[in-house]
């Protein structure tokens, strides 16, 4: 509810190539308690005025020389203020052309001079009840949206931090670090980003990718920390990690979740169909499995392991080239060559203790 002080308080511009004119309506204004008037009589100081600050009336004439006010509203609208501040046209032509076009042209009312002084009170006072209310409103809107996006923020992260756990929890069992989480998850999304997926998937894959061996959780320690190489019913056993996860995941309807449950099941599927657990080739491999697919042997190879030095970025690079249209999506290899030097930005920030 708009008071009648707040109405009064609006911020009025007038403009009228006649001094006496704007002394008038100064006159008429301030004498009914309104104290925010300001006048010209240069319509291009006018246009001028009305770019620096937003107000929430113009009285404005149609006849003046250099600019007409027909041209002045035709600048006024240039603004884009949402919403626009209301025009009332007070004119000494007042045939019905020139006030159809006068309201198609942006202005709110018309009165045609010499008018009446209570009448020109009246319609401000209205204008500005309605041209206050809309911006309120609009500001009310903006505000509520903004909290909206900040609490919707605030939600993904809450949720981002427990996925984040998640992967730790997975890391200790494994002899990887929990950085090697993190950094999976950063070159996820700069790659998701780089071949044009949107802000909001990219972020869900930060987010969700360090949840890609959240099923190593189910694996036997003897297969999960064995220091030797895998026979081959142990490597049945470890390549059910990816299940694993997808089960510990499944049933949710939060997209995050699901994202991660994806990741989870798909990143170790190959680009020829030769990767488990589904055998899956080419586009068919979620593009999010194919993503985390590379980002995941990129950080595994270019760090160091109790059972491995880690490889020089040359030699990474240099494999994950060569697996391009077998391992990898030949796409994602281009678009991972073309952000190496982030990566290893990503790789520097973020390096294990």
């Amino acid at each position: 509810m708009i008071t009648e002080s707040e109405i009064k308080s609006g911020l009025i511009l007038v403009v009228d190539d006649e001094p006496l004119n704007l002394l008038v309506v100064e006159e008429i204004f301030e004498n009914s308690g309104y104290p925010n008037v300001q006048s010209t009589t240069d319509p291009k100081e006018a246009v001028a005025l009305f770019k620096q600050q937003r107000f929430d009336l113009v009285l404005l004439d149609l006849n003046m020389p250099g600019m007409d006010g027909f041209e002045v509203m035709s600048h006024f609208s240039e603004q884009k203020y949402e919403p626009p501040p209301p025009v009332l046209v007070l004119t000494a032509i007042g045939d019905r052309e020139t006030r159809l076009r006068a309201l198609r042209g942006g202005a709110k009312d018309f009165l045609v001079k010499p008018f009446d002084s209570e009448e020109v009170l009246s319609r401000a006072y209205n204008l500005l009840e309605v041209s206050l209310a809309h911006k309120l409103l609009t500001h009310y809107s903006s505000t509520l949206e903004h909290a909206v996006r900040a609490k919707t923020r605030e939600l993904l992260e809450t949720q981002a931090e427990i996925v984040k756990r998640l992967g730790y929890a997975a890391e200790f069992r494994d002899t990887e670090t929990g950085e090697h989480t993190v950094r999976v998850g950063h070159y996820s999304r700069l790659l998701a980003i780089q071949i044009g997926l949107s802000t909001d998937e990219a972020e869900r894959i930060l987010y969700a990718a360090p949840m890609h061996d959240i099923g190593k959780i189910g694996i036997p320690d003897k297969i999960l920390l064995k220091p030797g190489k895998l026979d081959a019913d142990e490597w049945e056993i470890m390549k059910t990690h990816t299940t694993i996860g997808a089960k510990i995941l499944r049933g949710g309807s939060n997209p995050l979740i699901e994202c991660a449950r994806t990741i989870a099941l798909m990143h170790h599927e190959k680009w020829d169909g030769s990767g488990y657990p589904k055998g899956l080739k080419g586009h068919h491999i979620p593009i999010k499995g194919r993503i985390v697919a590379i980002a995941d042997v990129f950080d595994a190879l270019t760090m160091s392991r109790p059972y491995k030095s880690a490889w020089p970025i040359e030699d990474a690079m240099k494999l994950i080239n060569e697996q391009s249209g077998i391992h990898f999506d030949p796409t994602l290899v281009t678009a991972f060559n073309t952000i190496l030097d982030k990566l290893i930005e990503i790789r520097e920030q973020h390096a294990d203790p």
